[in-house]
């Protein structure tokens, strides 16, 4: 894999040198834009809007559009020069539980290699350091124009690092609607049965199926493969009120009869209704019966 940044760790007073490489990548299938007419490639130049000129890239740099319009170019020196300590970095700032970080502020993945031989114990010091603390490390680092938040964690034996968003890009989740709905024990103990007979899937097996499908598509029109057939038209929700619990138990044994064996069925808890009316007749059942043993312990009055 081709390295897309190179610098170092900096723990503490410890140094290690390394290489940034991509953890993830991108399968998606790029389709172009065509003119419908003569099927021509549809294309976008940079044009200057003042002179109209069409423009290379080493004739563009970058600038800052102010309040009043005034665009301020910002070349790639004066980015260089910024005082940024993170520049060629990662400087750890703290430890911390990996509980404590929530999924949403995590973005991008980067592998980080080991550049030679040097740096090979001192990455091999911290990634240990980071498996026996069951801990993550926090950490700044610049790339891309910005310096950035991330996170250091261990997968296969090799560090990772995860871009973290800043606290104040995630929004609050008091600008979302909370529903005030209603739910029964029923319906949720059936949910939950639904939740239990689903689990087990092993997500490594999971495709992507439109891009399978899409695939089949492009191999029909270039004479290599069969048009698939077309998918049933799925009915738009509706919005009107639905039976819950009939839609939950029907999709309780649609789901035990797809999985079979596989299905793993917990028994459902008892309805709380019929607990309470059973511990009702227990409590007077009990209240009976001490009511006869009083009457019979009583001595007969003498005439």
């Amino acid at each position: 894999m081709r390295p897309i940044w190179s610098g170092a760790i900096s723990f503490g007073l410890v140094t290690i040198p390394i290489k940034v490489v991509p953890a993830t990548e991108s399968h998606n299938i790029s389709l172009r834009q065509i003119h419908t007419a003569d099927g021509g490639r549809i294309r976008y130049r940079k044009v200057c809007e003042l002179d109209g000129q069409q423009l290379h890239q080493d004739e563009i740099v970058r600038g800052y559009e102010t309040a009043t319009g005034t665009l301020i170019p910002v070349t790639d020196e004066d980015l260089d020069n910024l005082p940024m300590p993170t520049a060629k970095a990662i400087e750890i700032v703290t430890f911390v539980p990996a509980a404590s970080i929530d999924p949403i502020r995590i973005g991008a993945s980067y592998y980080l290699a080991a550049t030679d031989t040097v740096a090979a114990k001192p990455y091999e010091l911290l990634r240990q350091a980071l498996e026996r603390s069951s801990k993550v490390a926090v950490a700044k680092f610049a790339m891309r124009d910005r310096e950035r938040l991330g996170l250091l964690r261990v997968k296969d034996n090799v560090i990772v690092l995860h871009a973290l968003r800043w606290p104040d890009e995630i929004r609050s989740t008091a600008e979302v609607p909370v529903p005030d709905a209603a739910v029964t024990d029923d319906e949720i103990d059936a949910a939950v049965r639904l939740a239990d007979i689903l689990t087990g899937t092993d997500v490594g097996e999971l495709r992507d199926e439109y891009r399978d499908a899409l695939e089949e598509v492009i191999a029909a029109k270039t004479g290599t493969g069969t048009m698939p057939a077309p998918s049933e038209n799925t009915p738009p929700a509706s919005a009107e009120v639905v039976d819950l619990m009939a839609m939950l138990e029907k999709s309780v044994q649609d789901a035990k009869t797809t999985r079979g064996d596989a299905a793993t069925v917990h028994p459902m808890p008892a309805k709380k209704k019929t607990a309470a009316k059973k511990t009702s007749s227990t409590a007077a059942a009990r209240k009976t019966a001490a009511s006869k043993k009083t009457v019979s312990k009583r001595k007969p009055r003498s005439a």
